[in-house]
């Protein structure tokens, strides 16, 4: 059974760090590039940041670069979020994902979610 399970929100002040996991299993990790996504409330869920399979390419959204990390751990089927200088505007309910090629077609995993509120 494919699980992803996210961890580490929370509710931080204005110019506060937080550190999101994301634990995995019931698939082959070190073959999935892997991304954390995350939905304000009224908005479009968007891309914050994405590893591909070894940790050779990292992509972060402009809003977040700077201040955010992915990382990854294929040893423990975890991949990581360090958020620094969070802002108000970082709320929001933040999502890993898990891609991987499997042929003929692609796998897609979501994880459940944490919430991320940045507030004073």
């Amino acid at each position: 059974q494919v699980q992803l399970v996210e961890s580490g929100g929370g509710l931080v002040q204005p110019g506060g760090s937080l550190r999101l996991s994301c634990a995995a299993s019931g698939f082959t990790f070190s073959r999935y590039a892997m991304s954390w996504y995350r939905q304000a409330p009224g908005r479009e869920r968007e891309l914050v940041a994405g590893i591909t399979t070894a940790g050779g390419r990292l992509t972060y959204a402009d809003s977040v670069k700077g201040r955010f990390t992915i990382s990854r751990d294929n040893a423990k089927n975890t991949v990581y979020l360090q958020m620094n200088s969070l802002k108000p505007e970082d709320t929001a309910v933040y999502y890993c994902n898990a891609r991987g090629i499997v042929l003929p077609g692609m796998n897609d995993y979501w994880g459940q979610g944490t919430q991320v509120t940045v507030s004073s």
